[in-house]
């Protein structure tokens, strides 16, 4: 198979390329032959073409075409995430991976392929590309909408080149029923759409294998003693993930428990912002900043070193973190409205719980859930254990891949129509 994906080892970005990297290992695992095409770095430093862990990568250099832009591309574009550039550079990536691969590895080297994959609107035009060059079906992943990350707002023209994907796919793939929902209020052909749960490392993300020394030096760099709590964010910082609002819980929390401190891992734009709403809140002893991209065996040592995890998102498709974190024996408190596929993983009551829902827009809701998760001791042992448990049963990456597989068997076995 051909998989393209914007972002692959070792430049990884957010859950996109820890997806990526887990299922095409998997893939591997499962004896079928895998050749990535993702994007290299910005300075075109990364092997253009290598083997990995058995998968072949294919990462074309870039040339900055910015310049030659502005005429031939709608004003939105030009306002859109980082600007002209960007878009320019996921141009340059889309059809230099579309040519190569139909030119030089099918045509001149005779490489056979029996499906291409394109991970969201970053990497379908290649893949759509690819499907009339080469007649082969094409499986467009769709992680998350242009629509949903914005709040409604965004760039028209990504949302087009989502829905343009859509119909063109002979297959797509999403992350939860709740994508599946908005995929087809968002006019996507509804009886194409499968939906394949994400997964987690439970050997990797497994509590035993971190030590306590470890969970004390971390707990010691944010100056958390031993009576008190510790309350974990990790991920991107941007409205969507309701970074904000926890911020602004913190006091509902320290109310009822002022043992209780808020730690958030990540970076993004709202950086200065939240450091601002910590000084108006006064809040600088009990929310403590680490602003940078962690590597994995540090994002598991925080899981390890917490209390709870908190991600109070306002729009998430899926939510690996949740998983990481239940993996970790970590009861989560997560954003359950309609517009979240976390909800789907948590389970808030019963026998299994493992969690909370709240409302992510409502910091009192919020803190109800950090206060709930952690007055309890052996309560919050029990959640810890009942959200292994279930990733235990039901989402391995070994689970995602073979469930992955089996829609791309059906989408083999399955003529498809003349165009």
């Amino acid at each position: 198979m051909a998989v393209l994906v914007y972002e692959y080892p070792p430049k990884i970005v957010g859950g996109l390329g820890t997806y990526a990297a887990e299922i095409t290992r998997k893939f591997v695992m499962l004896e079928h032959d895998v050749t990535v095409f993702t994007m290299n770095d910005d300075t075109g430093s990364l092997p253009t073409r290598e083997l990995w862990r058995g998968i072949e990568i294919h990462r074309p250099i870039d040339i900055d075409v910015s310049d030659s832009l502005p005429d031939v591309v709608a004003e939105d574009v030009k306002k859109w995430g980082r600007g002209i550039k960007l878009f320019s550079k996921l141009l340059v990536y889309n059809y230099l991976s579309a040519s190569k691969l139909a030119n030089e590895l099918v045509r001149k080297e005779e490489s056979k392929y029996d499906i291409v994959v394109a991970h969201d609107w970053l990497s379908v035009m290649a893949g759509i590309a690819l499907k009339r060059e080469l007649g082969l079906p094409l499986v467009f992943h769709v992680h998350s909408t242009e629509k949903g990350r914005t709040l409604g707002n965004g760039s028209d023209v990504v949302s087009n080149i989502e829905h343009r994907g859509g119909q063109l796919a002979d297959r797509i793939i999403t992350v939860s029923y709740m994508m599946k929902n908005e995929l087809t209020r968002l006019g996507f052909p509804a009886e194409k759409i499968r939906v394949c749960y994400n997964g987690v490392d439970p050997e990797k993300y497994n509590p035993e294998k971190v030590s306590q020394e470890k969970i004390k030096a971390l707990r010691n760099r944010y100056g958390i003693r031993d009576n008190e709590s510790m309350a974990l964010f990790i991920g991107r910082l941007v409205g969507v993930k309701g970074v904000d609002n926890l911020v602004q819980a913190m006091p509902y929390v320290l109310e009822k428990n002022p043992n209780v401190k808020l730690v958030i891992v990540g970076l993004g734009g709202m950086q200065s912002y939240l450091e601002a709403l910590v000084e108006q809140s006064k809040l600088h002893d009990s929310v403590k900043f680490c602003f940078e991209f962690v590597p994995e065996e540090e994002r598991i040592a925080h899981y390890a070193a917490c209390d709870v995890s908190v991600f109070p998102s306002l729009y998430e498709p899926f939510g690996i973190v949740a998983l990481e974190a239940m993996s970790m024996q970590k009861p989560v408190v997560v954003g359950a409205t309609d517009a979240s596929g976390m909800k789907e993983i948590v389970v808030p009551n019963g026998p299994d719980q493992c969690g909370f829902h709240i409302n992510p827009n409502d910091p009192a809701d919020i803190a109800w859930g950090i206060v709930n998760a952690v007055q309890d001791p052996q309560r919050k042992v029990q959640l810890g254990q009942n959200g292994r448990k279930i990733v235990l049963q039901k989402f391995s990456w070994d689970t995602s891949a073979k469930n992955t597989i089996e829609f791309y068997r059906e989408l083999k076995n399955t003529e498809r129509p003349q165009e």
